[in-house]
């Protein structure tokens, strides 16, 4: 069979992917990083702050994101939300991913 380790580095390729995707999808309604962390643990996607702000980042530097700075509260916050580009690509995305999932169901099909 396979251990643990082997397990862990699979799930974690797969769902490498799926995370930006997510916060592609969360954040067509603004929010920031921590929040963002809760969120997409709460409907499965467990990902943790070292991972998630430079993906952030990262997004913001490629124009799917946009952000601002909330500076109402005593503790200034960075707020995100999806760009237009960033929302095309979601669509996009989602369609791929759908289509992806449909051709594993005709694999397992064959099994």
């Amino acid at each position: 069979m396979y251990d643990d380790e082997v397990l862990a580095t699979h799930l974690q390729e797969l769902r490498r992917g799926t995370i930006v995707l997510a916060c592609l999808l969360l954040l067509k309604t603004p929010d920031y990083g921590y929040a963002l962390i809760e969120a997409l643990e709460a409907r499965g996607f467990a990902t943790d702050a070292n991972t998630l702000y430079p993906l952030l980042r990262r997004l913001e530097k490629q124009g799917l994101l946009v952000s601002e700075w909330d500076t109402a509260e005593a503790r200034p916050r960075k707020f995100y939300r999806t760009s237009d580009d960033g929302a095309a690509l979601a669509d996009l995305l989602t369609a791929e991913w759908r289509s992806l999932d449909t051709a594993f169901d005709t694999l397992k099909e064959q099994s």
